[in-house]
């Protein structure tokens, strides 16, 4: 029994009360059991897929009998023409829909068949993904990131990444676009509904099956003639070979020499022999090298002596340094360090170029590691030496200003190519440093004493105040305690500026050492110009430091007075004064007798 409209509802409504109001009555009793068994037999579920038949067509609505449900519900015509389900809107035709709700606040029926599509659809796609198979979309559109394709089978839209087009680049996919083909399914989103899918698998794969006939027919040792240089990288070079398989020799397997990048000895389009060295069946590569078709040139390495001199050719240079080659294959590393005694941060394409044949001296030979390392500098005189023979340290000798920072001068030395460091310290005794670096320039001739001479590091110290006489020796025949006359120059707050009588220097007599009575101890007492005696209170010729003190001369002053002037009886007859020469014979007893 169908109810098609709200009146049916309600009058069906109302006669179900009835029959469940008085289940006493034998006949209500049967029709419940009539109800009961038809709902169960069906299982209406909101949320489920079910199959309606189609009963009515208006322009606009499509109406469907599903069994069980009080009433029919319908389903708008667009959404069966959007799903590809024009031809089966006809009377009496099956279509499946999403049973989303038996009755909403209205009491009506709500289906879907677009939901139902889209539901139907993932349910495939889950199965294809658990069993690893591969289904049939097209590409229907570009967006960002990669193209949307669509399941053929259910109409489902899926996303595949631009990486996951094809195994190699595309100036266009234009030709790609429409075209039924097969696809992987990489990824599934239960919770969001996306799926992710993959075209480049599927041509890899095929590619992979023809590939592994390919490499059957290969074995280690084998030689390959004429291969094609098709392309390299930063670890090696690939090449074409029969036009059917690339093959990979890494950069060590390239050539016996260092070699930095492939580009430095091949050129695209080239054609070489190479030797079949490694199979890998699973990942379906062949290593091959070239250097193993020659014999090793490092089996003569036997021939060569560390510390010997020999000529070697400049093959490559660097930022840091040349390869030179002893023979052909033989390759060595000639660092910057070791290009030059006096130069610091070598540009090495400054001192040789590609092709030049220089002398070197063998440092060291590591058959382990194949490494031979060389030295050009130690073919000619070190500088430092003859430098130390004829300027010791001491000596006074001519340079030019090379340059200049803000806290010395680097001055070049005599005809020797070696600069001096001249801190700005070392200009001048009395005047301030800073301001003495100012005074000089780029190319300056100036005469310098060296001061110290440091081979090993290649480091020397010089100084320009150390042409002249120290000031500070004035204070070399005077001891702490010594009194000296000072002409006050000034004073503030701090203290006196004062400087000692015949002396360039000028101290610092502090605000505390002006006086013992503090309320004596006053700078502006002293106007400037006063001779005044001043005791020394601290004198290092180290740290070239000195301290005055007018108090220190008070308090020598008055114990002179004191020691000079007092009564040996002095004291004697106040109370208790012979009480410390008792206890001290009290002592002296005590110590006899034990």
């Amino acid at each position: 029994m169908l109810y098609k409209n709200k009146e049916d509802n309600g009058q069906k409504t109302k006669l179900l009360m009835e029959i469940y109001k008085d289940l006493k009555s034998e006949k209500n009793q049967h029709f419940e059991k009539l109800l009961n068994s038809q709902l169960s037999r069906n299982k209406i579920e909101e949320g489920k897929i079910v199959e309606g038949k189609i009963t009515k067509i208006t322009e606009k609505f499509v109406f469907i009998f599903i069994p069980g449900l009080k009433s029919e519900p319908i389903v708008d015509v667009n959404e069966l023409k959007m799903i590809g389900f024009k031809d089966k809107i006809v009377v009496g035709e099956k279509i499946p829909v999403l049973l989303e709700k038996i009755e909403d606040k209205n009491g009506e029926v709500i289906v879907s068949a677009i939901k139902a599509q889209k539901i139907k659809g993932w349910y495939e796609l889950e199965k294809a993904y658990e069993n690893n198979v591969s289904i049939i979309g097209k590409i229907t559109s570009k967006c960002k990131g990669g193209v949307i394709v669509e399941h053929s089978d259910t109409g489902s839209l899926m996303f595949c990444p631009g990486s996951q087009i094809s195994d190699k680049p595309l100036k266009s996919i234009d030709h790609l676009i429409g075209v039924e083909q097969k696809f992987a399914i990489i990824k599934l989103d239960k919770l969001r509904g996306n799926a992710c899918v993959s075209r480049r698998q599927i041509v890899s794969s095929n590619k992979r099956e023809d590939k592994a006939k390919i490499i059957e027919k290969f074995k280690v040792g084998d030689i390959i003639k004429d291969a094609v240089v098709k392309g390299y990288s930063s670890f090696g070079c690939f090449f074409e070979v029969n036009n059917e398989i690339d093959v990979l020799v890494h950069l060590q397997e390239i050539s016996y020499s260092r070699v930095n990048h492939p580009d430095e000895i091949f050129n695209i389009g080239e054609k070489h022999d190479l030797k079949v060295i490694s199979i890998d069946n699973e990942k379906l590569q062949i290593g091959c090298s070239i250097k193993q078709l020659s014999p090793d040139p490092f089996e003569h390495i036997g021939n060569y002596e560390i510390g010997k001199k020999y000529k070697v050719k400049v093959d490559k240079i660097t930022d840091y340094g040349c390869f030179c080659s002893l023979e052909p294959g033989l390759s060595t590393l000639l660092h910057s360090s070791e290009m030059s005694w006096t130069k610091r941060n070598i540009v090495p394409k400054k001192f040789f170029k590609v092709g030049d044949m220089i002398d070197c001296v063998i440092t060291e030979i590591d058959k382990d590691k194949r490494r031979i390392a060389i030295s050009h500098k130690l073919t000619i005189e070190n500088p430092y030496d003859t430098l130390m023979q004829k300027f010791p340290e001491g000596s006074e000798v001519d340079g030019v200003v090379s340059s200049i920072n803000e806290y010395a001068l680097y001055v070049k030395l005599d005809n020797f190519d070696i600069d001096g460091f001249l801190h700005a310290n070392d200009l001048s005794y009395l005047n301030n440093p800073e301001e003495e670096l100012k005074k000089f320039k780029k190319n300056d001739k100036i005469k310098v004493k060296i001061l110290e001479i440091k081979k090993e590091e290649q480091k020397i110290r010089v100084g320009l105040k150390q042409l002249g006489n120290d000031p500070f020796d004035w204070f070399k025949d005077k001891k702490i305690n010594d009194i000296i006359t000072v002409t006050v120059t000034s004073s503030d707050n701090k203290g006196l500026i004062v400087k000692p009588e015949n002396c360039e220097l000028d101290f610092l007599i502090k605000k505390s050492n002006i006086a013992v009575n503090s309320s004596d101890a006053r700078p502006s007492r002293f106007v400037g110009g006063e001779r005044i005696d001043a005791a020394i209170s601290e004198l290092n010729f180290e740290k070239r430091k000195v301290s005055l003190s007018i108090k220190l001369l008070e308090e020598l002053q008055n114990k002179e007075a004191v020691s000079k002037f007092s009564s040996p009886l002095s004291g004697k007859n106040l109370p208790f004064s012979s009480l410390s020469e008792k206890l001290d014979d009290k002592k002296n007893k005590n110590k006899d007798e034990n």
